[in-house]
């Protein structure tokens, strides 16, 4: 059996998008690719979120370890028995969360506050997903397992808010990486095609009020209530956006 032969895997896929990808191997992932669109299509996904966290994180890399995470502060200033318990806690969330990628993302959640990075979060997911045409959701609206699926990662027993007065209707969703923990992801689209999304995760932050922005074309509204943050994202359209949050907010705070 050649090289090309030999059936491509889901790690062969990160690898190749990585750049960590055999030599020997590269040239049978490009010919599956261009066999299997759909994997095509997951590439260029992956490939378009990575630019996007470089650009917005990228700067942060290069920057001081924070004081609160540097080990030798740790190991003076604990007793021994909660030491060991730090450092792995601090290895582990370094090898899950991708070493300094990891680390850039906690000092940015810091320094721009908790709400700010939730918002940049919801914002990126926004833009990558409702641009797709074939893949925009993982789990489809009419299937019943979505939301047991979502609420067991997330944390709550999450709903999908009615959007239909706006006519927007529900597509679906997909679970994401948040800023400290899990995230859902609903997406709604409109006749027009227009999408709006609802992003969700756990935000141990004080209750906010929606506070509207627009950033390069993208709106948002963001907000936090008993230990969740909630963002919803559209088209820079602040008196339809507004509307389609607080509508969204009147639902769940009756569930």
């Amino acid at each position: 059996m050649s090289e090309r032969d030999i059936p491509v895997t889901e790690d062969e896929l990160h690898a190749y998008v990585d750049d960590q990808l055999p030599a020997e191997r590269r040239a049978a992932v490009e010919a599956w690719l261009a066999a299997h669109p759909d994997d095509a299509e997951r590439v260029r996904t992956w490939r378009t979120f990575g630019e996007q966290v470089r650009e917005r994180y990228g700067r942060v890399v290069d920057e001081p370890v924070p004081r609160r995470l540097d080990l030798d502060r740790l190991m003076a200033r604990r007793p021994r028995f909660m030491v060991f318990g730090a450092v792995a806690a601090v290895l582990l969330a370094f090898v899950m969360g991708g070493g300094a990628g990891w680390m850039a993302h906690t000092a940015v959640a810091t320094e721009m506050g908790a709400s700010e990075a939730l918002r940049d979060d919801a914002v990126i997911a926004h833009r990558l997903y409702t641009k797709e045409r074939r893949h925009p959701i993982e789990v489809a609206g009419n299937e019943d397992h979505l939301l047991p699926w979502l609420s067991r990662r997330v944390g709550t027993t999450l709903r999908a808010p009615d959007l239909t007065q706006f006519d927007f209707r529900l597509l679906g969703g997909r679970l994401l990486p948040g800023p400290t923990a899990p995230a859902a992801l609903f997406m709604y689209e409109n006749g027009a095609g227009e999408r709006v999304t609802l992003y969700c995760t756990p935000l141990k932050v004080a209750a906010t009020d929606m506070v509207y922005r627009d950033d390069e074309g993208t709106a948002s509204v963001v907000w936090a209530h008993d230990d969740f943050g909630w963002v919803v994202s559209g088209p820079a359209n602040a008196d339809m956006l507004k509307q389609v949050a607080a509508a969204a907010y009147a639902q769940l705070e009756t569930w």
